[in-house]
């Protein structure tokens, strides 16, 4: 049976001292796990992966956010996620500094954390897995991978392309 395709992105905040803002989910998916912000592109109106980054960023964290602010850190694609859906992510790292921690709202609550202290955190499997030792890699660079995720649990991950931000660009 073909699976539903979803688009989404992700934001990736920090505040002045360099502690990163995660949401711990009160909805589906990843419910009671802590992950970056963001949501589902309104594919119904064509909407860009920047514009749904400002949306959220608007609507999750009450932050106005133009497109030249966001710098495209990875793109992941995974397959079979939880053996409902692929997932297409868009992983963005909003370049200005968050004063103070957003309030609450039904997505969830907010809280800054060290980047040590992210392992010691329930986070969805795939982002404890690769996506956030891919996102420090790369951050300021770019990376796209790609996750098979199979019905045992396991996933086959692939590194289709790394640019870390210290190695310059060939072209």
């Amino acid at each position: 049976m073909p699976l539903p395709y979803k688009i989404a992105t992700l934001l990736y905040c920090f505040d002045p001292a360099g502690k990163v803002l995660l949401l711990e989910r009160a909805c589906e998916p990843n419910k009671g796990l802590w992950s970056p912000c963001g949501g589902k592109l309104k594919t119904d109106i064509g909407e860009s992966p920047y514009v749904c980054a400002c949306r959220e960023a608007g609507e999750e964290m009450g932050l106005v956010v133009s497109p030249s602010e966001l710098h495209l850190t990875g793109l992941i694609s995974e397959h079979g996620y939880e053996g409902r859906e692929h997932w297409l992510m868009f992983l963005f790292e909003i370049e200005r500094r968050l004063a103070a921690c957003p309030p609450p709202h039904e997505e969830g609550r907010f809280e800054f954390f060290e980047p040590e202290a992210i392992g010691r955190l329930k986070l969805p499997l795939t982002d404890r897995e690769r996506l956030w030792p891919w996102f420090w890699q790369h951050r300021g660079g770019f990376f796209a991978a790609h996750c098979h995720c199979h019905a045992d649990g396991r996933n086959e991950w692939t590194l289709e392309e790394s640019r870390p931000a210290n190695r310059p660009n060939p072209r």
